[in-house]
């Protein structure tokens, strides 16, 4: 048994009906990839990522965090899916099937993910007619973005000429423990809390010392969470979704960073934080303070890549959309970024995420729900306004069953507020 961190536990406790907790994405690839060649891949491939034949073990009473088993039951088929667009097989449709299958949440009694293919896809600019489409799910509690990105590399090549590889040996599968089992391994578990305790702890004091540092030297601090200003975007969610995407050109991307002088991101945060001013000013309901962004930030280290789960701390910034100039809010939003990562790295955010450690799992999900079912999101400001996140994606040609990957979009939970 595999014990879920308290971070990975933290979207378990988020999950409801109406706001399920799977991270989303939508790949299309160049021609006709029949499902048969896509699930012989696939079920070729399956057991290099140990995660997608396991399922959650909860712990009773929720006095535990729960943990990761080997799924004895698993049936490669109760996972993978296969429709067509209905005609004209426009990305009109395709969003709408797309929003269709993140609606739904996935099964906690099967391992936490799925996948659909999608044949279809007729009359899609830039794709060639008769391509199809993958969208899959996988629960936050298994992947971030990061580790999402390793899992589809497994079941991709970086030529057209698929990778072979040798089938797992034979073995027998452990049943699922009982509730007793699970409770003896919990119990101890809690034992050892005192002295984990105490470590973080710790850590944090060390983190919010170095932070004071940071303040002292003159270098910015990020925003503090729940001054974030009230948007018609920040509401109790409903369990439907609507998906969209845009597609930008990396090289006018890349262009405008080396022109700026800054990142990769902060040229994608500055596109983003446009996009809300717009949309909000259209609306007329642009607030005079800047909206808040929850950014997500690798902490994956170099010794842990391939391994599932969240290895992330997130980063609280200040937007600029209050700045009309495009140019003055992408350099505004450099010098915001340039003092959070300064703060980020005094390890004070992800000392506080180890404390989702020390949540009883019970208690966490209870309150949330009761969070949730009385809206209470609506009744403060908001913690922050949105999240953006930038996961790298491939730099080469990547293809499945020797059909190229022409496009790779995402879609990230919603919570309420």
């Amino acid at each position: 048994m595999q014990p879920l961190s308290g971070l990975d536990s933290s979207f378990l406790y988020l999950e409801d009906a109406h706001q399920p907790m799977h991270v989303g994405s939508v790949l299309v690839f160049e021609g006709t990839l029949h499902f048969e060649s896509f699930r012989e891949t696939t079920a070729s491939r399956v057991h290099l990522v140990p995660r997608l034949k396991q399922r959650l073990a909860m712990v009773p009473f929720g006095i535990g965090k729960p943990y990761w088993v080997e799924d004895p039951a698993f049936n490669l088929d109760m996972h993978l899916q296969h429709v067509a667009l209905p005609s004209p097989g426009s990305w009109k449709e395709l969003r709408g099937l797309a929003a269709r299958i993140f609606s739904v949440p996935l099964d906690r009694t099967r391992p936490l993910w799925e996948m659909t293919l999608v044949e279809g896809l007729d009359t899609i600019p830039q794709v060639p007619p008769g391509s199809v489409a993958l969208i899959s799910k996988v629960h936050h509690a298994a992947i971030d973005g990061v580790s999402g990105t390793e899992m589809m590399g497994v079941l991709l090549d970086m030529t057209k000429e698929p990778r072979t590889f040798s089938p797992p040996p034979p073995r027998t599968v452990a049943p699922v423990p009982n509730e007793l089992e699970v409770l003896s391994h919990t119990a101890r578990k809690i034992m050892g809390k005192p002295s984990e305790i105490k470590r973080v702890a710790g850590e944090i004091k060390d983190a919010l010392r170095a932070a004071a540092k940071i303040r002292d030297k003159g270098i910015e601090t990020p925003p503090v969470p729940m001054t974030a200003p009230h948007t018609s975007i920040n509401h109790t969610v409903t369990g439907q979704r609507i998906w969209n995407t845009a597609l930008l050109e990396l090289d006018r991307v890349k262009a405008i960073r080396k022109v700026a002088g800054c990142t990769l991101n902060d040229v994608v945060l500055a596109i983003c934080a446009g996009a809300l001013r717009r949309y909000l000013d259209d609306k007329g309901e642009l607030p005079d303070k800047p909206l808040l962004g929850m950014i997500p930030v690798s902490t994956r280290g170099k010794d842990e890549h391939g391994d599932m789960g969240n290895k992330v701390s997130g980063m609280l910034l200040d937007l600029a959309t209050d700045v009309a100039d495009p140019v003055e809010r992408l350099n505004v939003i450099k010098e915001h970024t340039q003092g959070g990562k300064a703060f980020e790295k005094s390890g004070a955010t992800r000392a506080f995420v180890d404390l989702w450690d020390f949540i009883p799992f019970g208690l966490a999900t209870r309150v949330l729900r009761l969070y949730s079912r009385f809206r209470i999101s609506e009744m403060h400001a908001p913690v922050f306004n949105v999240v953006i996140t930038n996961v790298p994606g491939p730099q080469i040609d990547m293809y499945m069953a020797g059909h190229k990957l022409l496009a790779l979009m995402g879609m990230a939970p919603l919570i309420d507020g």
